[in-house]
């Protein structure tokens, strides 16, 4: 068997933004107020921060927690582990993270399981708060459960 080639993690972050159309955080809050119209694909924020993260600075509303250790598993239809959160394979998916790191290599995942509008939010909530764009605290806060 042939010796894996070794990668950086900053070629394999240029290799999943290489098919990435990253979403800017006023493109995603115009998307947002846009809504879906008839017949087009849903639009779902996913968030994928851990439970601290989310309840230190907020989440974007509208968004709903999917953990990143189990975010292809909930996604994917065919996996038996959707619980009720599988997405359709042609819904525009947005994933959230920190800083738009992890969130990029997460889109880039799914996109390999056939979500070919899964892409993420560029800079993560970070970049969201910084242009001024509103959060507001999580609903797992103080007890519920979350993925």
């Amino acid at each position: 068997m042939p010796e894996p080639q070794r990668k950086t993690i900053n070629q394999l972050l240029d290799e999943a933004r290489s098919g990435l159309e990253r979403v800017a955080p006023a493109e995603l809050a115009e998307l947002m107020g846009a809504g879906s119209g008839d017949g087009e694909p849903q639009l779902r924020v996913i968030d994928i921060r851990p439970r601290d993260d989310r309840e230190r600075t907020g989440v974007i509303e509208g968004s709903e927690h999917i953990g990143q250790l189990v975010l292809e598993w909930r996604l994917d239809p065919d996996s038996g582990a959707s619980e009720g959160t599988a997405a359709d394979l042609d819904d525009h998916l947005v994933i959230v993270c920190n800083q738009g790191y992890s969130s990029s290599l997460a889109a880039a995942q799914l996109q390999e399981l056939g979500f070919a509008h899964a892409t993420d939010l560029d800079g993560g909530i970070e970049c969201w708060i910084g242009h001024g764009l509103p959060v507001v605290p999580p609903r797992d806060a103080g007890g519920g459960q979350s993925a």
